[in-house]
């Protein structure tokens, strides 16, 4: 027996050099030891052991065994592989199964984690974000105001202004609304609708590549334009654009300073060309000066990003008394642009917008998906629990540590996770373009390509694999030999319960999105069929933008409509429902006999807008012919708008005197209220005023036709006749207003598409469970059936443990579905109420999908010759 010092000792060596000592070397080591302990002491022979170690142990035996411990771990590897790939070769059905739910479960994730990251990428390309702010607008005397009282839209001085006064600021750059154009350049000719006006420092402010011309001086002179590589090529095809010249709505010209890149579709800033703001001042001198007049979005660079609290104090009274009195206070804030694409609340965005709470419930779906694969791996492994018990059995009897078959079992699963992920990658590849037309956005698929990704799915890989074999494996090895050999082994009652709760998990998970669906899908018809106050069937929009050829030539354009038999009405405005509109400083003479001012949204229309678009009047009347003074002396509000100006009642308001935009006079009629914006918020109030010619831009026709496609063609023929200067270019009524809703509509398609599959995998796991229970009680389907059990109790008695656990799930989901919906739903003004038969479909369809998925497998069992299960008996 070796002193207690020297077998410590001993451990300590082996475990350090990972293998048994050789007896020679054990000898010296017992020498050197006992001799240090009689001279030195227990203590000091402890700490002298390794370096005796050192000088005995020669490099090339340290070198041999270290060799030798790496080889039989690469072997160790090896084997656990190849019998990793035995098992997953022998039991194919489940393998098979396996793999394609975990691959399904990677799929949905990696197409999530595109969509996600694409939402996630807005203006993150521009290399100065951080340092990059939009400015926000308040008007008005109410405080403190909320984050949705503010606006991106404001006046022209307020950037020079900012950049004079405040040494925070570097730079500013200002972008108008989108502006209608007609350009031409040789037999090109184009009405573009998404230009922009924009500041010298566009490019010094912004990471946008110049492909030809100087970034510095492209935006700085009059009429200077700079193209898109798009436009270029759509006016001069392969030609350098350079230098061209092009004419803008018959007369202007302006002179090609650069052609830049296609922006990126992650950029909320959208536009074909940019125009220089000093060929707008030129046009309007007049509102540069003006605090009051707001048309544009001006963007800041600060010094630094911190800089943005102290530029916030400091420009509280930046307007001061640089706006007229009766507006009230007019206050800044400042918005960083990172993240404003997902977060920003206020008013007239520059561009798209996305929805963080979409994102979270897409996100939940994608890992939801994969958590049901999961759950049905381990389910179906552990399932199998009585199979792998003799295997277990036999190799613990032969020697095999609990740890090894450990490895082994997690092997498998990570083989397993690993054919599912190069299955998911390939699918993805495939499916990222039925994605991006899903989502209405090219997505991009190379940052699955990147090394951060690789890494990213390698790390997956693993901890899924382990995650989802953690559990098999340790049930597996737990097995006592002597109880599997006898035969007395039997799948525990844990093992049961567990799987039990899985599937009442996964269904829950599955119950919940067909709710969510439900909700969505029905809340998206309940937009659709809302009544908005005004007629929008078969309406043909055409939109001129403000040429001056049409606005002259207007009247004639409408008479010569009408004497067509299938235009029922025409009618000429500034803007129609769903679209862009400005906001009017406004004051009504209030129950004081004082003018009372606020900035209401408005309408410049002609006499016949009213009627042709259907809406009613709760008091007063319409603009008329009859009363040449409505031109320039006569206003029109609609029912929201009593309350902004203190009455109550539709008549009251009726003869009161009102100033607007230099007119003068009295309130005429006032209109019901209808929806001019999307159904996401309650109708605002609206004034309507007379518009003269020059303040028109869009056509307006009724048209009663069986034949749309012919009318449209003698549509287009009138307009050639009369305006041939101007392209016919129209939209109906409907579809440019359902685009405010285009958002909601491919979120619901990408719930449904994802909520199928997640349904589709829940049920694939059902499947393999059911297929497994029925072998499992084969032999006793056939002893009932011997003994004259029907077709229909087969069946009912391989299902209803399962119809049990499945209607639990549904119950469960209920609550949590609706807290969650309920929230998704404030999002909208008007919106639908979550009733019972939502929740009753849900469970309805639920136990329909897991029915179908069970049926199969139940009646093949059911009717089974019992001759063919027992004989062997």
């Amino acid at each position: 027996m070796k002193p207690a010092p020297f077998r410590f000792s001993i451990k300590f060596f082996r475990w350090f050099c990972n293998q048994n000592l050789h007896p020679s070397i054990e000898g010296d080591l017992l020498e050197l030891f006992e001799e240090n302990v009689k001279t030195k002491g227990v203590l000091r022979a402890k700490w002298l052991f390794l370096f005796d170690v050192i000088k005995l142990l020669r490099p090339d035996i340290i070198k041999s065994r270290r060799q030798t411990s790496h080889f039989n771990q690469l072997t160790m590897i090896r084997n656990y592989i190849k019998l990793g790939w035995r098992n997953i070769a022998r039991q194919k059905q489940f393998s098979v199964l396996n793999i394609i739910g975990l691959s399904v479960g990677f799929t949905s994730c990696l197409l999530v984690f595109l969509y996600v990251h694409n939402e996630l990428s807005y203006d993150t390309y521009h290399t100065k974000l951080d340092r990059i702010f939009r400015v926000l607008h308040a008007y008005g005397k109410e405080e403190p105001i909320a984050p949705e009282g503010y606006q991106v839209w404001g006046g022209a001085p307020v950037g020079p202004a900012l950049l004079e006064e405040f040494p925070e600021v570097e730079s500013f750059c200002r972008f108008t609304s989108p502006n209608i154009m007609l350009l031409e350049h040789g037999e090109n000719r184009f009405q573009e609708n998404n230009i922009l006006f924009a500041d010298s420092t566009a490019f010094e402010i912004f990471s946008w590549n110049l492909l030809e011309g100087n970034p510095a001086t492209a935006l700085k002179e009059p009429n200077a334009i700079v193209l898109t590589q798009s436009m270029a090529k759509k006016y001069f095809g392969n030609e350098s654009a350079l230098g061209q010249v092009i004419t803008v709505d018959h007369k202007d010209l302006v002179t090609v300073t650069g052609v830049m890149e296609d922006l990126p579709s992650q950029s909320q800033l959208t536009f074909d060309a940019l125009v220089s703001m000093v060929t707008f001042h030129r046009m309007r001198p007049n509102i540069f000066g003006y605090w009051g007049y707001v048309d544009f979005y001006t963007y800041v660079q600060l010094s630094q990003p911190s800089a943005v609290q102290a530029l916030k104090e400091k420009t509280k009274t930046l307007y001061g008394h640089r706006i007229p009195e009766n507006v009230g206070a007019a206050r800044l804030d400042y918005e960083p642009m990172e993240g404003s694409y997902l977060n920003s609340v206020a008013s007239r965005q520059p561009g798209p917008t996305g929805n963080l709470t979409d994102i979270y419930m897409i996100s939940c779906i994608g890992i939801f998906i994969l958590v049901i694969a999961c759950v049905n791996f381990i389910n179906l492994t552990t399932a199998r629990s009585v199979e792998r018990a003799k295997e277990v059995g036999v190799r613990k009897t032969l020697g095999a540590r609990r740890r090894d078959l450990a490895f082994q079992f997690l092997a498998e699963s990570v083989l397993i996770t690993l054919f599912s992920v190069i299955l998911a990658i390939t699918a993805v590849a495939f499916l990222s373009y039925y994605l991006s037309q899903l989502v209405g956005k090219p997505i991009a698929y190379d940052v699955l390509l990147t090394w951060q990704s690789g890494l990213l799915l390698i790390g997956l890989t693993l901890f899924i694999g382990i995650i989802a074999g953690l559990y098999p494996s340790w049930i597996l090895t737990k097995f006592r030999p002597t109880e599997v050999l006898k035969g007395k082994f039997k799948s525990s009652r844990s093992g049961s319960n567990l799987r039990r709760i899985l599937v009442v998990f996964q269904f829950s998970l599955a119950t919940l999105l067909i709710i969510a669906t439900t909700v969505v899908y029905n809340q998206l018809q309940y937009l659709k069929n809302q009544d908005r106050g005004f007629t929008e069937d078969q309406m043909l929009v055409i939109d001129f933008g403000w040429d001056s050829i049409v606005q002259n030539k207007i009247q004639t354009l409408k008479n010569e409509y009408l004497a067509h038999p299938e235009v029922v009405s025409a009618s000429a405005s500034r803007a129609v429902p769903g679209d862009f509109f400005p906001n009017a400083h406004t004051g009504i003479e209030d129950s004081n006999g004082d003018l009372l001012y606020h900035g209401p949204a408005i309408y410049e229309v002609d006499a016949d807008f009213i009627s042709s678009f259907g809406m009613e009047m709760a008091a007063g009347r319409s603009f008329s012919r009859d009363f040449l003074k409505d031109s320039a002396q006569s206003l029109m509000i609609n029912e929201a708008a009593l309350g902004l100006y203190g009455y109550s009642k539709a008549e009251d308001i009726i003869g009161k005197r009102f100033e607007q935009w230099g007119r003068q006079g009295k309130v005429v009629g006032v209109i019901k209220n209808f929806n001019y914006k999307s159904l996401h918020n309650n109708v605002e109030p609206l004034a309507v005023r007379y518009g003269q010619a020059l303040d028109l831009r869009k056509l307006s026709l009724r048209i009663q036709s069986n034949n749309m496609h012919r009318s449209l063609a003698e549509m287009e023929e009138i307009w050639n006749k009369l305006v041939p200067e101007r392209p016919f270019n129209f939209t109906y009524l409907d579809q440019s207003f359902n685009a405010h809703y285009q958002t909601e509509v491919r979120f619901g398609y990408i719930f449904g598409t994802f909520t199928s599959v997640a349904i589709f995998v829940a049920c694939l796991g059902l499947f393999g469970l059911t297929v497994y229970i029925t072998e499992q009680r084969t032999k006793e389907i056939g002893i009932r059936k011997v003994l004259g059990a029907s077709a229909a109790s087969i069946m009912k008695l391989v299902s209803k443990e399962f119809l049990i656990l499945i209607l639990l799930a549904m119950i469960m989901a209920i609550p949590t579905s609706w807290l969650g919906m309920n929230q998704w739903l404030e999002g909208f003004a008007y919106r639908m109420k979550i009733g019972p038969g939502i929740f009753l479909t849900a469970i309805f369809l639920t136990g329909l999908i897991a029915m179908a998925t069970m049926s199969w497998q139940t009646v093949k069992a059911a009717h089974k010759n019992p001759a063919d299960v027992i004989k062997d008996e």
